[in-house]
């Protein structure tokens, strides 16, 4: 256990992780949009955790064990899965969760007085192209420096 929780990989792509999610309500308020608690736990927004997750491992790996070993190629592909899922699938999902939910509405409206009872769908899943990068961009920032500082004092 105590190997693992030294992992410098690991530990940079949590610390990665952290630090988008940390990121996210102080983004949203900056944006002109109120201060939302919920953003510290929530998928989706700016900028995108698992990309910077995705990013700082990739990078971690990188300078530990070598851009020629086989555990980089797998962060790599991953990694790009990963950021890929994120604009495409899980974008898609939330715009189709937008749809339903109005259609939810809808039915509300037309069944005011029967059975119906709506379950609002979560729309924000996914992120644009801008977020993903924002998280590649931090996740590759923290990665780097994080590992280096482990290997220099660690």
């Amino acid at each position: 256990m105590e190997k693992l929780l030294l992992n410098v990989s690991l530990l940079s792509a949590a610390l990665a992780f952290a630090s988008a999610q940390f990121l996210k309500p102080i983004i949203n308020f900056l944006m002109g949009n109120g201060w939302k608690w919920r953003f510290l736990t929530t998928t989706g927004g700016m900028p995108s955790s698992h990309s910077a997750a995705a990013a700082a491992l990739t990078v971690s790996v990188g300078m530990t064990e070598g851009i020629s070993s086989t555990a980089f190629a797998i962060c790599v592909f991953i990694a790009l899965v990963i950021m890929n899922d994120a604009m495409n699938v899980r974008y898609e999902t939330g715009k189709q969760a937008e749809i339903l939910n109005k259609w939810s509405e809808i039915l509300t409206q037309m069944h005011k007085d029967g059975p119906f009872s709506p379950t609002a769908f979560k729309t924000m899943v996914g992120h644009s192209a801008i977020q993903v990068i924002a998280g590649a961009v931090l996740g590759v920032v923290v990665g780097a420096l994080f590992t280096y500082i482990r290997g220099f004092y660690g």
